[in-house]
This record gives C-alpha cells, sequence and structure tokens, in this order.
C-alpha cells in the first residue's frame, strides 16, 4: 500500500475532530444517560455517536485502511493503516460536566503512531502533529519551553486510582516523591499540555492503545517521547501502563525512578 501523505492525513484527521465536535458539543452538560460497559467504565449515546460518524468517514476516504475504536472495536486490524479512536477520551469528566475531555484520533503505520490529533473541544484546544510532523496548537507550532530537571518537574495522573497492582503505586509513588509538583485530573488535555510544555511528566496505567496512540504522535512531534514502563515506545495494542514525557532526557530520569 502507498504511503499516504502526512500532510493529507493531517487534514484528514482534523476534518475528523470538526465532524466529531457538534455531536459532542449537542450532549455536553445536558444529563444524557450514561451506562456501564462490561468494564464498570461508563459510555454515552454521545461517545457511539462520535465513534459511527468518524468510522463512516474514515471508510469512505481510506477504505483499505484499518480501524480501531474504543466502541466498535476492530476492522483490518493488521492493515498498513489502522485509524486509532477514542471518541470522548475522559468520558467521567464528560458526563459530569467538566471540560478537559477530548476527541482523540491516531493513523498508525505498521502499528507505530504517525500522526495524532487531540481535540478538547470545550475548552477550543486542538493539537496535530506526529514524528513527521511538527504539533501545532490551534494551528500554531508549539515551542519548546526551557528544559527543566526531574526535580523541577510537574507530573501529572489522571487518577491515582488507576494504578491497581501494589507494585504500581509503589512506582508511581517513587516517581512522585522526586517531582517538583504532582497534579490530578486532566485526561487527555494533560498530554497536550506536555506538547505545549506546561506539563513535564504523564504517568499512567489501567489503559488501552487508543488512550495513548494521539497523545504519543503530538508529544513525538513536539520532541517528546511516550513509552510504556519498559522504555518501549508504544504501538497499537503494546501496553496499558505509559510514561510520557516533554524531553528524551526527562524521560531516561522519570524511567530510572519507575523501575526503581
Amino acid at each position: 500500500m502507498a504511503r499516504p501523505d502526512i500532510a493529507e492525513l493531517a487534514a484528514f484527521a482534523a476534518e475528523l475532530a470538526d465532524a466529531a465536535e457538534p455531536i459532542i458539543r449537542a450532549y455536553f452538560r445536558t444529563g444524557l444517560a450514561v451506562e456501564s460497559k462490561a468494564d464498570e467504565s461508563p459510555v454515552t449515546i454521545a461517545d457511539r455517536g462520535v465513534e459511527k460518524r468518524l468510522r463512516e468517514l474514515i471508510e469512505a476516504r481510506f477504505p483499505d485502511h484499518g480501524i480501531a475504536g474504543e466502541e466498535f472495536g476492530l476492522k483490518a486490524p493488521d492493515a498498513d493503516y489502522v485509524w486509532s479512536l477514542d471518541p470522548i477520551d475522559g468520558t467521567k469528566a464528560f458526563i459530569t460536566g467538566r471540560p478537559t475531555f477530548g476527541t482523540l484520533i491516531c493513523v498508525t503505520e505498521h502499528k507505530a503512531p504517525l500522526l495524532g490529533v487531540v481535540d478538547c473541544p470545550i475548552l477550543n484546544e486542538r493539537w496535530v502533529g506526529g514524528p513527521g510532523l511538527q504539533t501545532t496548537l490551534n494551528g500554531d507550532p508549539v515551542s519548546p519551553y526551557p528544559p527543566r530537571s526531574l526535580a523541577e518537574a510537574t507530573l501529572a495522573s489522571t487518577s491515582p486510582h488507576m494504578f491497581k497492582k501494589p507494585w504500581e503505586l509503589t512506582a508511581f509513588e517513587r516517581l512522585r516523591a522526586e517531582v517538583k509538583l504532582p497534579i490530578y485530573g486532566g485526561d487527555c488535555h494533560n498530554y497536550g499540555l506536555v506538547a505545549l510544555g506546561t506539563i513535564d511528566l504523564v504517568v499512567e496505567a489501567d489503559l488501552n492503545d487508543y488512550d495513548y496512540l494521539a497523545p504519543a504522535a503530538i508529544i513525538a512531534g513536539a520532541g517528546g517521547l511516550v513509552t510504556d514502563w519498559d522504555g518501549t515506545p508504544v504501538t497499537l495494542g503494546s501496553t496499558s501502563r505509559v510514561l510520557a514525557a516533554r524531553t528524551p532526557e526527562l524521560h531516561a530520569a522519570a524511567l530510572k525512578r519507575l523501575q526503581g
């Protein structure tokens, strides 16, 4: 399969985010019904409506590409190019009226993140980028902040409750003790702020690949790095635990503490 043009992919991914936004806004803070999936995570008509629409658009534009979505599963997962979709990352934030949720869109090439979008519609903030495309925030290239050491760093996690295994919590607490400012909450918006440079690190567990592939792409496009807790770059279906850092040097220092 011929490699798609990266600029074409970026433009189309932005079109997908544009298509998701009105569906999300129509349901936000409306008291919509919430269901529980088999893993007890919440899901709404908005999640399903967004993914259904995005899948329709992808299938029409790139019929040979695969799709891996949170709500409707896999289509051609072994294709050279697979679109990873999380229609509403941070559904708990969405259903409680908090604005930090977003739509995550990533196209993978041979399972590795190639191009990603992190779109937070209520905040009107959209990151687009990838390993071969400088990351932008609302169309403007993100500018690197001065590098900070681990002792100066801000570390974000959506919740300490995601570290469900005792050894995961121990590893996280070991890293948390080394940073200047640990913060909680934020969902996918945290990863956008790593790309921007206002947050230095994100450490999370109990994830699925659709939670981290788009963030990995935009952070790579800003000069940062996202891996699993062993230091292996994330790919489609690769891990449930991630470490995101805005510089490779900071990543190396944080990984050392995670590993003991």
